[in-house]
C-alpha cells in the first residue's frame, strides 16, 4: 500500500513539474516576443546635399545618443541627383537640398507638402585654390590668367554650387571665355577634392567646404549680387513610412542645439522673406 502511495506521489510531482515548466516556457516566449517589439529600431533615410556632410555626421551622433530606437542613414550627393531619386521612388524620409529649386520641384509634384518644408540654412559661394603652389586670384577676371589652367565646378544641371558658379561667372562676363578651362564634378565635395589633389588650380565651392580642410585656401568670396541667394530647404518626403519619427527629426534639425552645430561648420541663418 505504501509503495502505491509513493508511486502516486512521484507521479503527481512529475505532473506538477512538467506543468510548471510549460508555464515558464510560455511566459519566457511571451516576454521575449514583447521585448523584441519594444526594441525595434526605426531607420530614417535622409538625402542631403554633399556640403552638409560634416555637420550632419556630428548631428547624427548627438541625435542618436539622446533618441532611443532611431538610427539615421544619410545619402549625400548633388541636390539635383537626390531630387531625381526621390521622384523615382527612392525610400527617403527627409530631404535637405542646397537649392530651393530642387525642393520646389518636389513640392510641385506633391512629393513634399508645402507645410512640411522650410528654408533651414544659408551659405556663401567662394573660390578656392591649393595652399601650394600659391596662386593669386582676387576676382573672376583673374581666372582667365595663364597660370590657371583648370577650374573645377559642379555640373550646373545637377549641382547647385555649379549652377551658382555659372550664374556668377556669367554676370562677371567671363563664362564664355572660361569654357576651355572648366572641369566638371559630380558634387561640391568632388570640386574640393580636385583642388586639394592638384587636379584643378581653382574651384567654386561653398564657404563651409573650404573650412573643412587645411589643404585649400579661400582666394576670394564671390560677390553675392552675382548669384541667387544660397538657401538650404528641408522637407519631409510624403511617402515616408515613419511619419512621427521623421517629423521629430525635422523639428530637431531646426532646434538651437542642431543649429549651433551648423553654425560651427560655417552655415548661417537664411534671411527672412
Amino acid at each position: 500500500m505504501r509503495h502505491v502511495l509513493v508511486k502516486r506521489r512521484w507521479g503527481l510531482l512529475t505532473l506538477l513539474l512538467i506543468t510548471a515548466l510549460l508555464i515558464s516556457a510560455c511566459g519566457t516566449q511571451q516576454t521575449s516576443k514583447n521585448s523584441g517589439s519594444k526594441g525595434d529600431t526605426v531607420e530614417l533615410t535622409v538625402s542631403a546635399a554633399a556640403s552638409l556632410t560634416d555637420a550632419l555626421q556630428e548631428i547624427q551622433e548627438n541625435y542618436e545618443a539622446k533618441t532611443s530606437g532611431v538610427k539615421l542613414h544619410f545619402n549625400f550627393g548633388a541636390s539635383g541627383a537626390l531630387q531625381q531619386q526621390i521622384e523615382q521612388g527612392a525610400p527617403v524620409d527627409l530631404f535637405l537640398s542646397a537649392a530651393s529649386k530642387n525642393m520646389n520641384a518636389l513640392v510641385d509634384k506633391k512629393l513634399i507638402t508645402p507645410d512640411q518644408q522650410k528654408d533651414l540654412l544659408a551659405n556663401e559661394l567662394i573660390v578656392i585654390t591649393a595652399t601650394e603652389p600659391s596662386i593669386t586670384v582676387q576676382e573672376a577676371k583673374d581666372l582667365l590668367n595663364t597660370d590657371i589652367q583648370k577650374i573645377a565646378i559642379g555640373i550646373p544641371e545637377s549641382v547647385p554650387a555649379g549652377r551658382y558658379a555659372q550664374e556668377a561667372l556669367t554676370n562677371a562676363g567671363v563664362w564664355d571665355d572660361i569654357q576651355s578651362k572648366l572641369v566638371q564634378a559630380k558634387d561640391v565635395r568632388q570640386v574640393l577634392q580636385y583642388v586639394e589633389t592638384g587636379n584643378a588650380d581653382a574651384g567654386f565651392v561653398y564657404k563651409t567646404d573650404a573650412l573643412s580642410t587645411d589643404q585649400v585656401k579661400i582666394a576670394y568670396t564671390v560677390d553675392p549680387t552675382f548669384y541667387t541667394p544660397i538657401t538650404y530647404p528641408i522637407g519631409i518626403v510624403q511617402s515616408t513610412t515613419h511619419a512621427k519619427e521623421a517629423e521629430q527629426l525635422y523639428n530637431y534639425l531646426q532646434s538651437k542645439e542642431a543649429m549651433d552645430v551648423f553654425m560651427k561648420y560655417g552655415f548661417s541663418v537664411p534671411n527672412s522673406k
